[in-house]
């Protein structure tokens, strides 16, 4: 059964991929980092900032499971309920797209690009205010967060 979450989610990965370059909904964000050293200290300024890390999931070895190749390519699901939970208590749904993920690949340049779903489209998809206290805190945490991990 594992096996065929793996396969399931290393297809996905693959077809989703390219389409990534071309989505508005999503904030892309080039690190100087490859793709583990980018999640590694991007996991470690979520913690230090109070945030939860959830899982961490690399896509490349569910494709290698299926002896397939992919590029690196890992996603890291965090959150932090003081954010997450005024968002939530406003329209449950928002539940399905938290906590947060932040996809770290690299790309066919050899670039490791990160992104992240704009809150703002997170607040229109469930019909939120953009405007709000907590979708403005989202973010600039997440701006903040994943700068943090690209840094030099």
């Amino acid at each position: 059964m594992l096996k065929h979450i793996l396969a399931l989610a290393a297809g996905l990965a693959l077809v989703s991929a390219p389409a990534l370059a071309e989505n508005d909904d999503l904030v892309i964000k080039s690190s100087p980092h490859g793709v583990s050293e980018t999640l590694d200290r991007l996991s470690e300024v979520v913690e230090e900032n109070g945030a939860r890390v959830f899982a961490r999931i690399d896509h490349a070895a569910g494709a290698a499971a299926i002896d397939e190749d992919m590029p690196p390519m890992e996603v890291l699901i965090f959150g932090n309920p003081k954010m997450g939970t005024p968002l939530i208590q406003e329209a449950p749904e928002v539940g399905l797209d938290l906590p947060v993920r932040v996809l770290v690949w690299e790309d066919s340049s050899g670039n490791t690009r990160v992104a992240y779903l704009e809150p703002e489209e997170l607040a229109d998809r469930y019909d939120i205010d953009e405007d709000s206290e907590a979708v403005q805190n989202m973010e600039k945490a997440l701006d903040n967060l994943t700068g943090a991990a690209i840094s030099q």
